[in-house]
């Protein structure tokens, strides 16, 4: 379709055609649905991981936070030490971090908030080192920042990449983990809209596509309706 839009543009543009009738056909076809990444998956994970060096106890930190939070990678990368508030135990993340650059208040339990202090300790560490300056919380080995593409390919899901294979897990990686954020919030007792605000949606129907309802499902929620 697309193809024979582009070619229906060029005759349009050259004024072989009066009518560019064709701008307002749309059609629609079933997107595939990417599967999330299951609890017991990701505690898996969490027990495989090696804590003892500062790359395995990061990216145990950044797991923990993205499933407990459902942000996305860049948003992930984009976190620095200001987002974060130890008191309230929660993270403020304002329009520079988000995709639909609207604020966002998202909360941390007490141990995360705890291995996040540990991790801008070693942050500082790190820094000293190698003489860098930056306040993100999740920076490389080498002390630098891993914000600096908008693309989702950084450090931290790269190393996922590697987990998935080195440990046989499936769908684990940046988007899996989003999307098994909001699966857990659902079968918790959530609702869509709120499930809907923490992922930072506008848009309902996107919010639906993540929590891949499946029929059984479906069959079993509405029991309890019944």
């Amino acid at each position: 379709m697309k193809t024979i839009k582009a070619v229906l543009g060029k005759i349009y543009f050259n004024n072989w055609l009066k009518d560019n009738f064709w701008k307002n056909i749309h059609i629609k076809v079933d997107k595939e649905v990417k599967a999330s990444s299951k609890e017991c998956d990701i505690q898996k994970l969490f027990h495989l991981i090696d804590k003892s060096t500062f790359i395995g106890f990061r990216n145990d930190a950044a797991i923990k936070l993205m499933f407990q939070t459902g942000i996305r990678i860049h948003t992930l990368c984009e976190i620095k030490e200001r987002h974060i508030d130890f008191e309230k135990n929660c993270l403020n993340l304002d329009g520079s971090t988000l995709k639909n650059h609207k604020y966002l208040k998202l909360p941390i339990d007490d141990e995360l908030a705890e291995i996040l202090k540990l991790l801008i300790k070693q942050n500082e560490k790190i820094k000293k080192h190698f003489k860098t300056s930056s306040t993100n919380v999740f920076i490389s080995q080498n002390g630098l920042a891993m914000n600096t593409t908008k693309s989702s390919n950084c450090a931290i899901a790269k190393q996922l990449n590697k987990y998935s294979k080195r440990f046989g897990l499936e769908n684990i990686n940046a988007h899996a983990i989003r999307r098994g954020f909001a699966k857990n919030l659902l079968e918790k007792g959530a609702s869509v809209p709120l499930i809907s605000k923490a992922l930072g949606h506008s848009d309902l129907a996107v919010t639906t596509q993540y929590l891949d309802l499946d029929i059984e499902e479906v069959s079993n929620s509405l029991k309890q309706y019944l």
